[in-house]
Order: C-alpha cells, then structure tokens, then sequence
C-alpha cells in the first residue's frame, strides 16, 4: 500500500502543477464524473489507476509513466 500512496501523491503533485481539477483529468481520459480520479488518489475501495491510466495521463501532463515512480528507492 505505501507504493500505491507514494504514486499518487506524485500523481496528484503533477495534475496540480499542471492546473487540473481531478474533474477535468477524469473527462480527458474520457470518464464522465470524477469518480476514477478522486477515488484513486484516496484509494478508497481500493481503486487505482490502472496501465492505461498511467499512460493516458502521462501524455496529459506531459511527461513520462516513470516520472511518477521518482524517488521510490
């Protein structure tokens, strides 16, 4: 669970400097309401993103997929 933790808050960290509300990522990555993104970064029900999650936000935050497992040693 501390991996999960430490990937969203780089997640999150990012889709802030970027200016994102989690409602506007939701809808880019083409989800309707913010259910995905809210309940991933809480890992409320256990809910994360998945590869292609990962993938579709790094292009819209315009970096890369391991830009977000930075300092996880």
């Amino acid at each position: 669970m501390i991996f999960i933790n430490l990937l969203v808050l780089m997640l999150k960290k990012k889709r802030m400097l970027k200016g994102l509300s989690q409602l506007q990522l939701s809808q880019v990555i083409g989800h309707k309401s913010v259910g995905l993104v809210s309940q991933s970064e809480l890992y409320l029900k256990k809910q994360h993103f998945n590869m292609k999650h990962l993938y579709q936000i790094a292009y819209i935050l315009e970096c890369e997929v391991n830009d977000f497992f930075e300092n996880m040693n």
